[in-house]
C-alpha cells in the first residue's frame, strides 16, 4: 500500500455577515480540502486553513508524501516538518498553527480515512476503538448584522434569545455558546442572563468574548454570571491574564486562544490559567 496522488483543493464557503472580536466576518469562509490517493485507488480526505500559503505548502509538501506507506505517519511528520521549517503559513493567527503541524495534521488525516476505507473499518477502530455512539453539539450564537439569510440582524440580547431558541427548535440544540466581544461587556453579560431565563436552568451556556476584555472586566462579569455559566471561555488575553482570571472567577474557564502550541501547556498548567 503506498501514496499514489496527493491533492489540494481550494473552497470557498458564504459566510453571513457574523461579528467578533475581531471585527466582521469576511464573505467567504476559506477552507483547503486534502485528498490522499493509494495505489489501490481509495482515496481519504482531510482539511485544512484556506488561503495561498497552505495551497503552497501542500504543494510544497507533495514530492515527500507520494510514494510513501500511509501507515508510517511518523516518519512522515517529521519529514514534513523539516520540509516545512515550522515557518507560519499565514493563517489568520501565527500564533494559533504553525505551517508544520496543520500541514501534517490535514494529510494525517487524508492518510487514516484511505487506511480505513481500504481495510473497511472505521477510523475510530486505527485510534483505538470507539468509545461513545453520540456526541452531543453546542448552537454557536453570534451577534450579526442583516445579511442575505433568514436569521436577520442579531444585535441585542433580545435578538440573540430569539436565535438561540430558533436554534433549540428548529436544530435540537440542548447548549449554547454565544460569541462576545462584540457588544459592551454588561450587555453580554444581560445576553446570558436572559438566555438563562429564557432556555431554563438545565440548558448548558458558555460565553466566548475572544479575550477582548482586560482582568478587571473579566472579574466584574465573571461574578455577575455566577451561577449562569458552564464556563467562561478566552475572557482577557494570554496566560498570565488568564491565570489570574481563573484564580478569581466562580466558573472555570476555557480557552483556544492562549494555549496554541504543544509549547504552552506546560505554563498553562503550572500556572492553572485553564479549568
Amino acid at each position: 500500500m503506498r501514496i499514489a496522488d496527493l491533492r489540494a483543493t481550494p473552497v470557498a464557503i458564504g459566510d453571513p455577515p457574523l461579528r467578533s472580536a475581531f471585527g466582521l466576518h469576511a464573505p467567504f469562509a476559506l477552507r483547503t480540502i486534502v485528498e490522499v490517493e493509494l495505489d489501490d485507488g481509495n482515496v481519504g480526505i482531510g482539511e485544512t486553513y484556506g488561503g495561498e500559503a497552505p495551497l503552497r505548502a501542500l504543494e510544497r509538501a507533495r514530492p515527500a508524501v507520494v510514494g510513501r506507506d500511509p501507515w508510517q505517519l511518523t516518519p512522515l511528520r517529521i519529514e514534513l516538518e523539516r520540509l516545512d521549517g515550522n515557518r507560519p503559513a499565514g493563517f489568520a493567527w501565527e500564533s494559533r498553527a504553525l505551517a508544520g503541524p496543520a500541514l501534517f495534521s490535514a494529510i494525517e488525516v487524508a492518510c487514516l480515512d484511505a487506511i480505513g476505507r481500504a481495510s473497511g473499518r472505521p477510523v475510530a477502530d486505527l485510534l483505538g476503538g470507539r468509545v461513545r455512539d453520540r456526541v452531543p453539539f453546542a448552537a454557536y450564537l453570534f451577534f450579526k448584522h442583516a445579511g442575505d439569510d433568514a436569521w436577520g440582524e442579531v444585535m441585542t440580547p433580545e435578538a440573540v434569545v430569539g436565535e438561540a431558541r430558533t436554534m433549540r427548535d428548529r436544530y435540537g440544540f440542548h447548549s449554547v455558546k454565544l460569541k462576545g466581544g462584540v457588544l459592551e461587556p454588561d450587555r453580554e453579560a444581560e445576553a446570558i442572563l436572559m438566555l438563562r431565563e429564557a432556555l431554563g436552568p438545565d440548558v448548558p451556556l458558555r460565553l466566548d468574548p475572544n479575550a477582548a476584555w482586560s482582568v478587571p472586566t473579566s472579574l466584574r462579569i465573571a461574578d455577575h454570571l455566577r451561577g449562569a455559566l458552564e464556563y467562561l471561555e478566552d475572557p482577557t488575553p494570554g496566560i498570565d491574564g488568564m491565570s489570574e482570571v481563573a484564580k478569581r472567577a466562580p466558573m472555570p474557564v476555557a480557552t483556544n486562544m492562549c494555549v496554541t502550541q504543544f509549547d504552552h501547556i506546560a505554563p498553562a498548567v503550572a500556572k492553572r490559567a485553564v479549568g
